[in-house]
This record gives structure tokens, C-alpha cells and sequence, in this order.
């Protein structure tokens, strides 16, 4: 009877945990093989660089206005708020809020050739006088509050202005529709009808969007008193983002998609090692002994990605006619340009720091896989003009998107572990 017992809660667990196994779509990976890569090998070294003072400073600019409508207002949620750096102490301990004033001053002097024809996202200029460096550390991103209709108006712009998808075919679980399972039907049935290229694009755009929402829900807000505040995972967020019956079949595809979305940022970083290989390029924050350090872990990290045995093969984008490959390429970068600058619609100031981060990270992905022939042609020699480069900006959110990316796969193992338990 006990084995029995052990067998029906078992089924009943299996039954509500989001099933997401197998190979994936248009690529020759599986979901087992990336699990056991990322939270095995690469996630723990990963998270050790993102906690060095080159990658845990990102300058950014978070008044911008909208500039697609007027948005009614600013969160006003406490958590929503983020602590800038301010400049004022010559030293640096780990929980401090103020920047190493070295290290300020040594990504003020950071200047690098910049190619703006490849650019698939707005880069805050760091020349503003309104933009500012925010430690990411103390700015983590988790659930702030900050969700409604006006966080919903974000996604729809997104997928319905920038998804190449016409306003006829209807999102399944899209707010300002009524769901059905023909509408579902008929957008899956338009998405495969699609090129290979606008697939992967949309299905880029959705991994993110999973992925953030795996943030939220393990970061969440889960106690807070006048004495106490506690951050953890929320099972019951997650469900409702990601279980199968209560997202009618949406939730593994979205995490499906998010794994596709790993798939693509860790093949940019195998892709980028000869640049970082460059004697030039330093992580320089002006202690050379930590900075050599650092960069001798980042080639460690950029090694392992490429020896990712299952890599996506970029080669099957943009391999028809040249001139319409081009135009399609042109296309897409457009589209991930005007969503970049629809981040600066974000009401909550944390959630439009991590949107931007992100968003540019994936954004400098893609420059990278679209870049093969330039970084090929890197020149052995520093006396000679780069075919490519990389600014800070990029690489400091180029590594933390993959961070995000990569916590999620993670997170993904705890909350199953949870929600075993949790039955």
C-alpha cells in the first residue's frame, strides 16, 4: 500500500512540475545536456566574475522618457527604486554602497572604438550628464511590486509592434484577448509557418520574458515587516507563470524557449573568445594584479562555453538569397533596436536597470554571431586598427544577461525540488 502511495503522489508531482525534456526546436541540443552543463560547470564560475568590480558596475541612463506614449507615472514602490553609486570613498569593501573611486575613475578613462552600423540596441551614452553608475549587487533584480496594466503595456508592445506578427493572429493568454484554444492553434500554426530566423527571434524574445519571470518568482517578497525583510522562492508565482494546466500549455513552451535563448547567448561567448584572446583587451579597473585575474577567468568561462558540445549552429540564419538575408537581417536588428528603446516605458527604475541590461546583452549577442567574419579577421598585432570591438558597456551586459540567463536554468532545478517537496 506504502509503494502504492509513494507511486500516486509521485504521478501527481511529475503531473504539476512544467515538463520540459528532450531535444529542442531548430537546434541539435537537448534540455538534459544544458541542465547538467550550466549548473554543474559553468554557473558557479560564472557567478564568481560577476561579483568582480568590472562586472558588477553598469552605467546607465533611467530618466529617459518614453517615447512611444506618455506614461502615467513612476513606480512609487520602495523596491523599486535604485541605490546609484556616488563617488565619494577612496576605498572598497564588499557591501558598501559607494564605488571603489578607482575603479570609477577607471571606466571613466575606458575608451574603445565603437561600431555603431552593428549596433541591435540603444547604448546609453556615457558622456551624459543624466547617466550614472549602479552597482548590480546591491541592485538585485527580484519581484518589486511593480505589475498591472502598465507592466502588461510593455510585453504587448513588444510582441505585438516588434514580433513580426500580424495584429490578426492573437497571442494564446494575451490579456486584451479571449482565450481559446483555436486561437492558440492558429498562432502556432503562423509561427511555424514563419522563416527560421523570425522564429528564433520571437522565441529569443520569449525566453527573456521566462526568464525574468523565474527571477521574480524566486526572489520574491515574502515577508516584509518594520524589522525584516525576506526574499524567497514563491511556488505558487511560479505556477501560475509556468505550470501546464494553469497556463493552458503555454509554461513549457516559454521555458523551452528560454532554453533556447541559452542556447544562443552561450554560443556568442564561444564565438567572442578570440576577441577577448587579444593581449589589448583588459577588464581594467586599476588593480592589475585582480584585473589579470579576472581576465584569466573570463578566458576559463569563454573555453568551457566552447566546449559546449551541442552548440546551435548560427550558420543556419540568413543562409538565402544574400541580398534578402541582408534585408532580413536589417530587419531584425531594427526591430530589437526599437525594443531596446522600449525599456525607457518601464515605470519601475529596477526593472527598467535589468530590461536594459538585458536587453542590450542579448543585443550584443547577436552582434557577435553576425560578426564571424570580422572577428576572424581580428589583427594579431595591437598596432593595427580592430576589425570588431566590444566597448565596456557591452561586455559588462553582455555577461550579465548571460548571468541572468544562466541563474535561471538553475533556479529552474530549485523550484522542482521545491514543488517535489511542496507535494
Amino acid at each position: 500500500f506504502l509503494t502504492m502511495l509513494h507511486l500516486l503522489v509521485f504521478t501527481v508531482v511529475v503531473l504539476h512540475v512544467p515538463k520540459v525534456t528532450g531535444n529542442l526546436d531548430d537546434c541539435a541540443c537537448d534540455v538534459e545536456t544544458i541542465d547538467s552543463f550550466n549548473n554543474d560547470q559553468l554557473f558557479p564560475k560564472l557567478q564568481a566574475l560577476l561579483e568582480s568590480d568590472y562586472f558588477r558596475f553598469y552605467k546607465v541612463t533611467l530618466n529617459k522618457p518614453c517615447p512611444f506614449w506618455t506614461s502615467s507615472s513612476h513606480c512609487g514602490l520602495r523596491d523599486c527604486a535604485v541605490k546609484p553609486c556616488s563617488p565619494v570613498s577612496s576605498s572598497f569593501q564588499p557591501n558598501q554602497e559607494e564605488c571603489f573611486e578607482e575603479t570609477r575613475e577607471a571606466l571613466l578613462d575606458w575608451s574603445k572604438y565603437d561600431d555603431e552600423a552593428q549596433r541591435f540596441c540603444v547604448v546609453d551614452d556615457e558622456d551624459s550628464p543624466d547617466s550614472q553608475y549602479v552597482d548590480l549587487l546591491l541592485n538585485p533584480e527580484r519581484f518589486t511590486g511593480y505589475k498591472g496594466p502598465e507592466a502588461w503595456q510593455i510585453w504587448n508592445s513588444i510582441y505585438e509592434e516588434n514580433c513580426f506578427k500580424p495584429y490578426t493572429v492573437k497571442r494564446p493568454l494575451n490579456p486584451n484577448s479571449f482565450p481559446s484554444s483555436s486561437g492558440a492553434r492558429t498562432f502556432y500554426s503562423w509561427l511555424e509557418g514563419q522563416c527560421v530566423e523570425k522564429r528564433a527571434f520571437y522565441r529569443l524574445i520569449s525566453g527573456l520574458h521566462a526568464s525574468i519571470n523565474i527571477h521574480l518568482s524566486a526572489r520574491y517578497l515574502l515577508q516584509d515587516s518594520w524589522f525584516q525583510k525576506k526574499w524567497g522562492h514563491n511556488i505558487s508565482e511560479f505556477k501560475v507563470r509556468f505550470d501546464s494546466e494553469l497556463t493552458a500549455g503555454e509554461g513549457p513552451k516559454r521555458l523551452r524557449n528560454l532554453y533556447f535563448l541559452y542556447l544562443i547567448e552561450l554560443r556568442a561567448l564561444a564565438k567572442a573568445l578570440p576577441f577577448f584572446q587579444q593581449h589589448g583587451i583588459r577588464l581594467y579597473t586599476g588593480r592589475p594584479e585582480e584585473d589579470q585575474k579576472h581576465k584569466e577567468l573570463l578566458l576559463e568561462i569563454l573555453q568551457l562555453a566552447k566546449s559546449f558540445p551541442l552548440h546551435f549552429d548560427e550558420t543556419s540564419l540568413f543562409a538565402g538569397d544574400e541580398k534578402e538575408a541582408a534585408k532580413l537581417r536589417e530587419d531584425i536588428r531594427l526591430s530589437f533596436l526599437n525594443i531596446s528603446r522600449i525599456m525607457d516605458c518601464v515605470d519601475c527604475f529596477k526593472c527598467r536597470l535589468w530590461g536594459k541590461l538585458q536587453t542590450q546583452g542579448l543585443g550584443t549577442a547577436l552582434k557577435i554571431l553576425f560578426s564571424e567574419r570580422q572577428i576572424k579577421a581580428l589583427p594579431v598585432s595591437s598596432d593595427h586598427r580592430p576589425s570588431f570591438q566590444l566597448n565596456r558597456q557591452e561586455i559588462v551586459s553582455l555577461l550579465n544577461a548571460f548571468g541572468r540567463i544562466s541563474t535561471s536554468i538553475r533556479e529552474l532545478k530549485n523550484f522542482r525540488s521545491l514543488l517535489a517537496e511542496d507535494w
